[in-house]
Formats: C-alpha cells, structure tokens, sequence
C-alpha cells in the first residue's frame, strides 16, 4: 500500500478476515476531498512521473484539491514527465479531458509547468491577450471554450469535441499582429492552429480518425 499514487488508492480488505486496513488515512483524505501521497510525493512521482499528470486528474474527475507539498513537488519535478511514454500521457490527457471539471486539472498542469513538457500550446496562450478583449487572455478564453463545449454534448463526453475546444486557438501565438490604433490581429489563425493541432495529436499518439477529426 504504500507503494501506491495516493492516500485514497492505498486501502485494502485483509482476506479472509474482510479487515479494512487504511494504514495512510485514505478515509480521511476522501472526506476531506484533498489527494496525498502516502509517503513524500517526491517519491512517489520518482518511482512514476506519470502520477504528477494522474493527480491532475483525479483533481478533475473525483473534483478533489491537491495537496499543497504534492503541488509543490509537482511543480520541481515536472521535466520528469518526459521519460513517460506518449501513449501513457495521452490516456491520463484523455481522462482529464473527459472528465466532470477538466477546467480544474488544466489549470494544475499548466500552473506546474507539467504542460510545458507535453502540450506546451496551452501555456503559451497565457500571454497573448483576446483581441475582443472579452477575457483575461486567450488561455482562460480556452478554458472558458472548454467548459462551454460540455454543455453542448447531447449524448456524455466527447473527447473529439473537447480537444477541439482545447485546442481551438493555439495558432493564435505564432499569427498574433498588432494593428495601428492599438488593435490585435490573428489572421488565418486557424489554419496555424490546424496544423499544430494535427502535430501534437500525432505526437501525442492519438488515432488518426482522432487526429483528422479535431484538426480537419
């Protein structure tokens, strides 16, 4: 058990006695709705770098905060996420993404600097500010998008549609102009923004009828 990612994984029934054994106050933490390490996350995310993307999601589906030295850990420790394999990081994305408040581990991953390592798009939007001045910058606009794309799903989670919605303006970065007068301009930005999308999502080994779908 202490082998395991988190406080709220790390409990067991002792067979066959059916004893309930939660020797790191796994019940605790869920009913306090925060995610621990059983020992220092430093270990943990050592042994697999994959649980600081894991925390990000559970953060997101079981709508849990994140403990502040497992935050912190994350944040020292996010380059390691670049030994993981694609796949892996894909499946975790893909969860987080499908998930009931995928705005939440979003905001994790990219505040950690562990998007940096697997989808560095996102965190580039922060600094380029909405034209239509309608959002902080064009990062939260994403997030915003995000969560108007759920409610926009007839029939539950669509991934397809979600990673759409993520990643609708990333070319905005690399087209951003700025007009006479003190406007702002992103001509054919979403032509850019196609084409990075399709290269990511291949990085990220996604399925081609994925990749067609999100980037066509």
């Amino acid at each position: 058990l202490a082998r395991r990612d988190f406080t709220v994984n790390a409990m067991a029934v002792r067979l066959p006695s059916l004893e309930f054994v939660d020797p790191f106050r796994g019940t605790d933490d869920l009913e306090k709705r925060v995610l621990r390490t059983p020992g220092s996350p430093e270990d943990s995310f050592d042994d697999d770098p994959l649980r600081m993307l894991r925390a990000a999601r559970f953060a997101s589906q079981l709508e849990l905060s994140v403990a502040e030295p497992v935050l912190e850990a994350i944040a020292a420790m996010a380059d390691r996420l670049a030994i993981v394999s694609s796949e892996r990081v894909r499946d975790e994305l893909s969860k987080l993404l499908l998930s009931p408040r995928p705005r939440h581990g979003l905001a994790i991953v990219v505040d950690s600097g562990l998007a940096e390592v697997f989808l560095p798009e996102l965190p580039a939007l922060r600094l380029e500010v909405d034209e239509h001045h309608r959002h902080k910058d064009v990062y939260e606009h994403t997030l915003t998008v995000v969560e108007q794309a759920i409610d926009l799903e007839p029939d539950g989670p669509d991934l397809v549609l979600r990673l759409a919605a993520l990643l609708h303006d990333i070319g905005k970065p690399a087209t951003r102009r700025f007009e006479p007068g003190g406007g702002v301009s992103c001509h054919h930005h979403e032509l850019v923004g196609a084409r990075m999308s399709r290269k990511r999502l291949k990085a990220l080994r996604y399925p081609k009828e994925v990749v067609d779908a999100v980037s066509g």
